[in-house]
C-alpha cells in the first residue's frame, strides 16, 4: 500500500514511532530491538506512549555502537511475539509519522510476518513519511534528524545515541515545526512586522465622518504655481 504524505487536521490522533534493529536489512535476519511511540493529539504532545525492549534472538553484533543497546541487557527482554498485542492496540486507527518509514515499517511487517500475522502496519494505519515530507518541502537539503533538529532550533542535547523512544519523541517536534503552517516558515518575518500588522493599532475612521472639506487654488494662485515651475 502506497504511504499517504499527507498534513492532518488537529483533531487527528499521530503516533510518532522509532525502532532500533541489529541492522539495516530484515531480509538478511536483522531483527527489532527497541520499539518507541509517543501519542500527539490536537496537536499537542502528550504523555501517552509506548516503549519496549525486544529480545531478538540473535547478536545485536555492531549496531551496538549506534544505539549502545547490548545483547546482556536484551537477555531477559520479551520477544516481539509477547509485545506484539499490546503495540497494535497502540496504533491501530491512528496515523502514523515516521522517519524514513519503509525501513521501520519493513521491520514490522517482517515481524507480524514471522509470528503469522498476515496484516500489515500499513493495513492498519495512515502512514506519514517526514523524509519525503523534508525532501518536498526544502529539496536539495539534508534531511535526515539531526539536520532537521538544527533547522527548526529542536534541543538535541540528550540524544548522545540513538534510541527508539527518544527519538519518537524529537521527531514529534520536528513534525509539530514542519507542519505548523504559515507562522512557523516566516516567523522570521512575523516577528519583525507584527508591531506594523497589530489590529489593535490600527484605528479605524467612522462611516459616517463629516466630509473633508478641499480648498482650491483661486485663479492668482494656479498662475504663480504655474511660474513657480517655468523660472
Amino acid at each position: 500500500m502506497d504511504l499517504f504524505y499527507v498534513i492532518l487536521s488537529s483533531m487527528e490522533r499521530l503516533i510518532v514511532l522509532d525502532t532500533e534493529t541489529t541492522g539495516i536489512d530484515p531480509s538478511e535476519g536483522h531483527r527489532i530491538i527497541e520499539v518507541g511511540a509517543v501519542q500527539i493529539l490536537d496537536r499537542e504532545i502528550t504523555s501517552t506512549e509506548f516503549h519496549r525492549y525486544v529480545q531478538p534472538n540473535r547478536k545485536v553484533g555492531e549496531s551496538v555502537n549506534i544505539h549502545g543497546i547490548t545483547d546482556k541487557f536484551l537477555i531477559n527482554k520479551p520477544q516481539f511475539n509477547q509485545i506484539s498485542d499490546d503495540l497494535l492496540s497502540f496504533i491501530e486507527g491512528a496515523t502514523l509519522v515516521i522517519h524514513n518509514a519503509p525501513f521501520d515499517l519493513g521491520f514490522l511487517n517482517n515481524e507480524l510476518k514471522l509470528i503469522d500475522i498476515k496484516e500489515t502496519i500499513e493495513s492498519i494505519c495512515t502512514v506519514i513519511d517526514t523524509l519525503e515530507l523534508s525532501k518536498q518541502q526544502r529539496p536539495g537539503t539534508m534531511h535526515n534528524l539531526d539536520a532537521l533538529c538544527r533547522r527548526f532550533g529542536i534541543d538535541t542535547s540528550a540524544r548522545t545515541r540513538h534510541g527508539a523512544l527518544l527519538d519518537a519523541q524529537i521527531l514529534a517536534q520536528v513534525y509539530l515545526a514542519m507542519t505548523g503552517g504559515q507562522s512557523s516558515l516566516f516567523q522570521e518575518v512575523t516577528n519583525t512586522e507584527s508591531n506594523q500588522t497589530d489590529p489593535s493599532l490600527i484605528k479605524r475612521v467612522k462611516e459616517n465622518r463629516d466630509k473633508i472639506k478641499v480648498i482650491y487654488a483661486n485663479k492668482d494662485e494656479l498662475e504663480a504655481h504655474k511660474n513657480y515651475f517655468q523660472n
